[in-house]
Protein backbone atom coordinates (compact mmCIF):
# COMPACT_ATOMS: atom_id res chain seq x y z
CA UNK A 1 0.00 0.00 0.00
CA UNK A 2 1.47 3.51 -0.88
CA UNK A 3 2.31 6.15 1.79
CA UNK A 4 3.49 8.14 -1.16
CA UNK A 5 0.43 11.15 -0.49
CA UNK A 6 -0.03 10.61 2.89
CA UNK A 7 3.74 10.71 3.93
CA UNK A 8 3.46 14.86 5.55
CA UNK A 9 7.55 14.40 6.14
CA UNK A 10 7.73 14.76 2.39
CA UNK A 11 6.84 17.73 -0.65
CA UNK A 12 4.63 15.02 -2.42
CA UNK A 13 2.69 13.99 0.90
CA UNK A 14 2.18 17.87 2.42
CA UNK A 15 0.68 19.06 -1.12
CA UNK A 16 -1.35 16.14 -1.72
CA UNK A 17 -3.75 16.87 0.98
CA UNK A 18 -4.21 20.49 -0.30
CA UNK A 19 -7.48 21.49 -0.15
CA UNK A 20 -10.45 20.43 2.11
CA UNK A 21 -13.21 19.64 -0.36
CA UNK A 22 -17.05 17.78 0.14
CA UNK A 23 -16.94 14.22 -1.06
CA UNK A 24 -13.30 14.07 -2.07
CA UNK A 25 -11.28 11.18 -2.85
CA UNK A 26 -9.51 9.51 0.22
CA UNK A 27 -5.50 10.42 -0.61
CA UNK A 28 -3.90 6.78 0.03
CA UNK A 29 -6.84 5.74 -2.21
CA UNK A 30 -6.04 7.71 -5.21
CA UNK A 31 -2.17 6.65 -4.76
CA UNK A 32 -3.24 2.60 -4.49
CA UNK A 33 -5.00 2.79 -7.48
CA UNK A 34 -2.85 4.74 -9.57
CA UNK A 35 -0.16 2.10 -8.63
CA UNK A 36 -1.79 -0.82 -8.99
CA UNK A 37 -3.59 0.03 -12.40
CA UNK A 38 -1.05 2.41 -14.57
CA UNK A 39 2.44 2.04 -14.85
CA UNK A 40 5.18 4.46 -15.28
CA UNK A 41 4.59 6.91 -18.18
CA UNK A 42 1.48 5.77 -18.58
CA UNK A 43 -1.49 8.98 -18.80
CA UNK A 44 -4.42 9.07 -16.47
CA UNK A 45 -7.44 10.69 -17.14
CA UNK A 46 -10.14 12.12 -14.72
CA UNK A 47 -13.59 13.73 -16.28
CA UNK A 48 -14.92 14.68 -12.40
CA UNK A 49 -11.27 16.16 -11.22
CA UNK A 50 -12.90 17.70 -8.04
CA UNK A 51 -9.65 18.33 -5.90
CA UNK A 52 -7.53 16.77 -8.09
CA UNK A 53 -6.48 14.01 -5.92
CA UNK A 54 -5.98 11.15 -8.81
CA UNK A 55 -4.61 14.02 -11.56
CA UNK A 56 -1.96 14.73 -8.46
CA UNK A 57 -1.55 11.38 -7.73
CA UNK A 58 -0.73 9.85 -11.23
CA UNK A 59 1.67 13.23 -11.62
CA UNK A 60 3.54 12.14 -8.45
CA UNK A 61 3.86 8.76 -9.27
CA UNK A 62 5.61 9.32 -12.91
CA UNK A 63 2.20 9.01 -15.35
CA UNK A 64 1.03 12.41 -17.13
CA UNK A 65 -2.50 13.17 -16.17
CA UNK A 66 -5.17 15.55 -17.07
CA UNK A 67 -8.54 16.03 -15.40
CA UNK A 68 -11.57 18.42 -15.74
CA UNK A 69 -13.59 20.15 -13.06
CA UNK A 70 -16.43 22.67 -13.15
CA UNK A 71 -16.44 23.74 -9.70
CA UNK A 72 -13.30 26.99 -9.29
CA UNK A 73 -12.78 25.76 -5.67
CA UNK A 74 -11.87 21.97 -6.45
CA UNK A 75 -9.99 23.43 -10.18
CA UNK A 76 -8.03 25.43 -8.08
CA UNK A 77 -6.62 23.47 -5.56
CA UNK A 78 -5.79 20.81 -8.40
CA UNK A 79 -3.98 23.84 -10.32
CA UNK A 80 -2.14 24.88 -7.69
CA UNK A 81 -0.99 21.86 -6.07
CA UNK A 82 0.61 20.57 -9.49
CA UNK A 83 2.60 23.81 -10.12
CA UNK A 84 2.37 25.83 -7.06
CA UNK A 85 4.48 29.57 -6.78
CA UNK A 86 7.61 29.90 -4.91
CA UNK A 87 7.33 30.89 -1.86
CA UNK A 88 9.29 34.25 -1.71
CA UNK A 89 6.50 35.25 -4.28
CA UNK A 90 3.69 34.16 -2.32
CA UNK A 91 5.10 35.46 1.48
CA UNK A 92 5.59 38.95 -0.81
CA UNK A 93 2.10 39.27 -2.10
CA UNK A 94 0.72 38.05 1.10
CA UNK A 95 2.38 41.20 3.01
CA UNK A 96 1.21 43.64 -0.78
CA UNK A 97 -2.56 42.19 -0.07
CA UNK A 98 -2.07 43.30 3.78
CA UNK A 99 -1.00 46.95 2.56
CA UNK A 100 -4.25 47.31 0.32
CA UNK A 101 -6.19 45.85 2.94
CA UNK A 102 -5.99 48.78 4.84
CA UNK A 103 -8.05 51.19 2.84
CA UNK A 104 -10.60 49.04 2.69
CA UNK A 105 -13.59 51.08 4.80
CA UNK A 106 -15.55 50.59 7.60
CA UNK A 107 -18.81 50.90 5.11
CA UNK A 108 -17.83 48.09 2.84
CA UNK A 109 -17.80 45.74 5.38
CA UNK A 110 -21.30 47.22 6.93
CA UNK A 111 -22.73 46.28 3.73
CA UNK A 112 -21.81 42.54 3.96
CA UNK A 113 -24.83 40.44 5.41
CA UNK A 114 -24.77 39.76 9.35
CA UNK A 115 -23.15 36.24 8.68
CA UNK A 116 -19.75 38.16 8.22
CA UNK A 117 -19.26 40.25 11.06
CA UNK A 118 -20.11 36.92 13.25
CA UNK A 119 -17.97 34.92 11.15
CA UNK A 120 -14.69 37.21 10.85
CA UNK A 121 -12.97 39.75 12.43
CA UNK A 122 -12.82 43.18 10.91
CA UNK A 123 -8.83 43.08 10.38
CA UNK A 124 -9.36 39.20 8.82
CA UNK A 125 -12.82 40.94 6.84
CA UNK A 126 -10.55 43.63 5.67
CA UNK A 127 -8.21 41.38 4.16
CA UNK A 128 -10.36 39.11 2.77
CA UNK A 129 -11.88 41.93 0.75
CA UNK A 130 -8.97 42.69 -0.50
CA UNK A 131 -7.59 39.76 -1.62
CA UNK A 132 -10.92 38.91 -3.15
CA UNK A 133 -11.03 42.19 -4.98
CA UNK A 134 -7.42 42.10 -6.03
CA UNK A 135 -5.85 38.86 -6.55
CA UNK A 136 -6.08 37.43 -10.20
CA UNK A 137 -6.53 33.57 -9.45
CA UNK A 138 -7.48 32.67 -12.72
CA UNK A 139 -4.18 33.50 -14.89
CA UNK A 140 -1.40 33.94 -11.95
CA UNK A 141 -0.03 31.40 -10.49
CA UNK A 142 1.14 33.23 -7.77
CA UNK A 143 -2.31 34.59 -7.03
CA UNK A 144 -3.67 31.17 -7.37
CA UNK A 145 -1.49 29.99 -4.73
CA UNK A 146 -1.91 32.77 -2.14
CA UNK A 147 -5.93 32.39 -2.99
CA UNK A 148 -5.68 28.02 -3.03
CA UNK A 149 -4.08 28.77 0.59
CA UNK A 150 -7.10 31.28 1.91
CA UNK A 151 -9.31 28.66 0.72
CA UNK A 152 -8.22 26.26 2.75
CA UNK A 153 -7.67 28.18 5.35
CA UNK A 154 -10.75 29.80 4.89
CA UNK A 155 -13.66 28.45 7.79
CA UNK A 156 -12.58 25.66 9.99
CA UNK A 157 -11.77 24.81 13.67
CA UNK A 158 -11.68 28.09 15.67
CA UNK A 159 -8.02 29.31 15.63
CA UNK A 160 -6.72 26.93 13.50
CA UNK A 161 -8.46 29.14 10.54
CA UNK A 162 -9.35 32.08 9.73
CA UNK A 163 -13.22 32.19 10.68
CA UNK A 164 -15.07 31.54 14.10
CA UNK A 165 -15.93 27.80 14.57
CA UNK A 166 -16.84 26.09 11.40
CA UNK A 167 -16.92 22.92 9.88
CA UNK A 168 -13.75 22.71 7.40
CA UNK A 169 -14.90 20.66 4.20
CA UNK A 170 -18.41 22.36 3.70
CA UNK A 171 -19.88 25.88 4.60
CA UNK A 172 -22.63 26.00 6.94
CA UNK A 173 -25.91 27.71 6.43
CA UNK A 174 -25.31 31.99 7.19
CA UNK A 175 -28.53 31.79 9.48
CA UNK A 176 -27.77 28.60 11.53
CA UNK A 177 -24.39 29.71 11.78
CA UNK A 178 -25.13 33.14 13.85
CA UNK A 179 -27.67 31.45 15.81
CA UNK A 180 -25.10 28.91 16.97
CA UNK A 181 -22.18 31.77 17.83
CA UNK A 182 -24.83 33.40 19.55
CA UNK A 183 -26.19 30.73 21.44
CA UNK A 184 -22.61 30.15 22.37
CA UNK A 185 -20.97 33.63 22.65
CA UNK A 186 -18.49 32.50 20.53
CA UNK A 187 -17.46 36.10 18.77
CA UNK A 188 -14.56 36.19 15.50
CA UNK A 189 -10.95 35.18 17.24
CA UNK A 190 -8.93 38.01 16.91
CA UNK A 191 -6.32 37.04 14.25
CA UNK A 192 -3.61 39.30 12.41
CA UNK A 193 -4.09 37.67 8.57
CA UNK A 194 -0.78 38.09 7.39
CA UNK A 195 0.84 37.04 10.34
CA UNK A 196 -1.75 33.42 10.25
CA UNK A 197 -1.19 33.08 6.21
CA UNK A 198 2.87 33.27 6.35
CA UNK A 199 2.76 30.54 8.95
CA UNK A 200 0.22 28.29 6.87
CA UNK A 201 2.92 28.75 3.75
CA UNK A 202 6.01 27.96 6.18
CA UNK A 203 3.77 24.43 6.85
CA UNK A 204 3.38 23.98 3.48
CA UNK A 205 6.33 24.90 1.64
CA UNK A 206 8.08 23.36 4.69
CA UNK A 207 9.45 20.04 2.70
CA UNK A 208 9.55 22.24 -0.30
CA UNK A 209 7.57 21.61 -3.26
CA UNK A 210 7.06 18.79 -5.58
CA UNK A 211 9.30 18.23 -8.15
CA UNK A 212 7.84 19.33 -11.76
CA UNK A 213 4.30 17.28 -12.50
CA UNK A 214 3.08 16.05 -15.61
CA UNK A 215 -0.78 17.03 -15.07
CA UNK A 216 -2.98 19.23 -15.60
CA UNK A 217 -6.31 20.53 -14.45
CA UNK A 218 -9.15 22.11 -16.85
CA UNK A 219 -11.56 24.46 -15.74
CA UNK A 220 -14.62 23.61 -17.49
CA UNK A 221 -17.74 20.68 -18.36
CA UNK A 222 -17.10 17.37 -18.78
CA UNK A 223 -19.68 16.78 -21.52
CA UNK A 224 -17.29 19.31 -23.67
CA UNK A 225 -14.24 19.81 -22.65
CA UNK A 226 -13.43 16.18 -23.56
CA UNK A 227 -14.08 16.96 -26.62
CA UNK A 228 -11.46 19.18 -26.98
CA UNK A 229 -8.46 16.46 -25.20
CA UNK A 230 -9.88 13.71 -28.57
CA UNK A 231 -9.09 16.63 -31.08
CA UNK A 232 -5.48 16.94 -29.06
CA UNK A 233 -5.54 12.63 -28.97
CA UNK A 234 -6.01 12.86 -33.00
CA UNK A 235 -3.38 15.30 -33.89
CA UNK A 236 -0.91 13.54 -31.84
CA UNK A 237 -0.48 16.58 -29.06
CA UNK A 238 -1.85 14.12 -26.31
CA UNK A 239 -1.28 10.27 -25.82
CA UNK A 240 -4.31 8.07 -25.31
CA UNK A 241 -5.28 7.60 -21.97
CA UNK A 242 -4.24 4.14 -20.24
CA UNK A 243 -6.49 4.88 -17.21
CA UNK A 244 -9.34 6.15 -16.80
CA UNK A 245 -9.77 7.29 -12.96
CA UNK A 246 -12.60 8.93 -11.18
CA UNK A 247 -15.92 9.15 -9.18
CA UNK A 248 -18.87 10.84 -11.02
CA UNK A 249 -21.15 13.14 -8.78
CA UNK A 250 -23.48 10.39 -6.93
CA UNK A 251 -27.46 11.04 -8.03
CA UNK A 252 -29.32 13.33 -5.52
CA UNK A 253 -26.66 13.74 -2.52
CA UNK A 254 -25.50 17.12 -2.17
CA UNK A 255 -24.99 20.49 -4.07
CA UNK A 256 -21.06 20.83 -4.41
CA UNK A 257 -21.57 24.52 -5.34
CA UNK A 258 -23.82 25.48 -2.66
CA UNK A 259 -22.03 23.29 -0.10
CA UNK A 260 -19.08 25.60 -1.02
CA UNK A 261 -20.51 28.82 -0.89
CA UNK A 262 -18.02 30.81 1.05
CA UNK A 263 -14.94 29.97 -0.92
CA UNK A 264 -16.81 30.79 -3.75
CA UNK A 265 -18.11 34.34 -2.92
CA UNK A 266 -14.72 34.49 -1.78
CA UNK A 267 -13.52 33.78 -5.51
CA UNK A 268 -16.08 36.21 -6.20
CA UNK A 269 -19.52 34.85 -6.43
CA UNK A 270 -22.55 35.71 -4.40
CA UNK A 271 -22.39 36.20 -0.35
CA UNK A 272 -25.02 33.95 0.63
CA UNK A 273 -25.62 30.01 -0.47
CA UNK A 274 -27.56 30.40 -4.23
CA UNK A 275 -28.50 27.54 -6.41
CA UNK A 276 -26.70 28.34 -9.68
CA UNK A 277 -28.00 28.09 -13.02
CA UNK A 278 -25.61 26.34 -14.59
CA UNK A 279 -27.15 22.73 -15.81
CA UNK A 280 -24.19 20.75 -13.89
CA UNK A 281 -24.13 22.89 -10.71
CA UNK A 282 -27.15 21.88 -8.96
CA UNK A 283 -28.23 18.99 -6.73
CA UNK A 284 -28.76 16.23 -9.59
CA UNK A 285 -32.03 15.69 -8.82
CA UNK A 286 -33.24 15.00 -12.30
CA UNK A 287 -32.49 10.94 -13.07
CA UNK A 288 -32.90 12.07 -17.00
CA UNK A 289 -29.89 14.69 -16.25
CA UNK A 290 -27.68 12.17 -14.76
CA UNK A 291 -28.03 9.45 -16.99
CA UNK A 292 -27.38 11.79 -20.49
CA UNK A 293 -24.47 13.02 -18.11
CA UNK A 294 -22.71 9.91 -17.50
CA UNK A 295 -23.65 8.36 -20.54
CA UNK A 296 -22.20 11.41 -22.72
CA UNK A 297 -18.90 11.32 -20.90
CA UNK A 298 -18.23 8.22 -20.60
CA UNK A 299 -19.11 8.24 -24.52
CA UNK A 300 -16.99 10.89 -25.19
CA UNK A 301 -13.78 9.12 -22.73
CA UNK A 302 -13.99 5.88 -24.64
CA UNK A 303 -12.69 7.82 -27.62
CA UNK A 304 -9.57 8.94 -26.07
CA UNK A 305 -8.67 5.77 -24.56
CA UNK A 306 -5.95 3.18 -25.52
CA UNK A 307 -7.27 -0.04 -26.79
CA UNK A 308 -6.49 -2.20 -23.47
CA UNK A 309 -7.13 0.90 -21.24
CA UNK A 310 -8.18 0.33 -17.43
CA UNK A 311 -11.52 1.75 -16.45
CA UNK A 312 -11.81 2.31 -12.45
CA UNK A 313 -15.00 4.09 -11.35
CA UNK A 314 -15.89 4.75 -7.68
CA UNK A 315 -19.60 5.50 -7.01
CA UNK A 316 -22.53 4.80 -4.94
CA UNK A 317 -23.81 1.68 -3.85
CA UNK A 318 -27.40 3.08 -3.90
CA UNK A 319 -29.68 1.19 -6.57
CA UNK A 320 -29.99 3.97 -9.18
CA UNK A 321 -26.42 5.77 -8.94
CA UNK A 322 -24.84 2.32 -9.59
CA UNK A 323 -26.93 0.82 -12.21
CA UNK A 324 -26.86 3.76 -14.15
CA UNK A 325 -23.19 4.11 -13.46
CA UNK A 326 -22.45 0.59 -14.95
CA UNK A 327 -24.88 1.08 -17.80
CA UNK A 328 -23.01 4.34 -19.36
CA UNK A 329 -19.96 2.39 -18.59
CA UNK A 330 -21.22 -0.80 -20.23
CA UNK A 331 -22.63 0.60 -23.25
CA UNK A 332 -19.24 3.35 -23.52
CA UNK A 333 -16.76 0.05 -23.17
CA UNK A 334 -18.76 -2.80 -24.40
CA UNK A 335 -15.76 -4.87 -25.28
CA UNK A 336 -14.57 -4.94 -21.12
CA UNK A 337 -14.81 -7.29 -18.75
CA UNK A 338 -16.39 -5.63 -15.64
CA UNK A 339 -15.56 -6.57 -12.05
CA UNK A 340 -16.75 -5.02 -8.71
CA UNK A 341 -15.57 -4.26 -5.47
CA UNK A 342 -18.21 -3.08 -2.34
CA UNK A 343 -16.78 -0.49 -0.25
CA UNK A 344 -18.85 -0.54 3.22
CA UNK A 345 -18.18 3.08 4.92
CA UNK A 346 -15.70 2.39 7.78
CA UNK A 347 -16.15 5.59 9.46
CA UNK A 348 -18.90 8.24 10.09
CA UNK A 349 -19.49 9.66 6.21
CA UNK A 350 -19.11 13.90 5.90
CA UNK A 351 -23.21 13.82 5.70
CA UNK A 352 -23.83 12.39 9.30
CA UNK A 353 -21.72 15.80 9.75
CA UNK A 354 -24.36 17.98 8.99
CA UNK A 355 -27.46 15.89 10.42
CA UNK A 356 -27.89 13.01 8.24
CA UNK A 357 -27.92 10.62 10.87
CA UNK A 358 -29.16 7.45 8.21
CA UNK A 359 -27.59 4.66 7.40
CA UNK A 360 -25.00 4.90 4.52
CA UNK A 361 -25.10 1.36 2.51
CA UNK A 362 -21.07 2.85 1.21
CA UNK A 363 -19.64 2.63 -1.89
CA UNK A 364 -18.60 0.52 -5.00
CA UNK A 365 -15.87 0.01 -7.14
CA UNK A 366 -16.45 -0.61 -11.08
CA UNK A 367 -13.52 -1.91 -12.80
CA UNK A 368 -13.52 -2.89 -16.89
CA UNK A 369 -10.53 -4.24 -17.97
Amino acid sequence: MSTAGTNRQTAIGRWAGLGPYYAMFPIDFAFNVIEQYSSLGDAVLDPFAGRASSVYAAAALGRSSCGIEINPVGWLYGRVKLKPATKPSVLRRIREIGEIAKAVSKEVIEELPEFFSFCYSSEVLRYLIAARNTLCWKTSIVDGTLMAIILVNLHGKRQSSLSNQMRQGKAMSPDYSVRWWKSHNLLPPEIDPITFLMKKVDWRYGKGTPYPLNGNVIFGDSMTSINRIHKNVIKGKQKPFDLLFTSPPYHSITNYHKDQWLRLWMLGSYDHPTILKGKWQKRFDSKSEYRDLLQTVFKNCAKVMSPDAVIYIRTDVREFTYQTTLDALTCAFPHKEVTTLVQPFTKMTQTALFGDKTQKPGEIDIILR
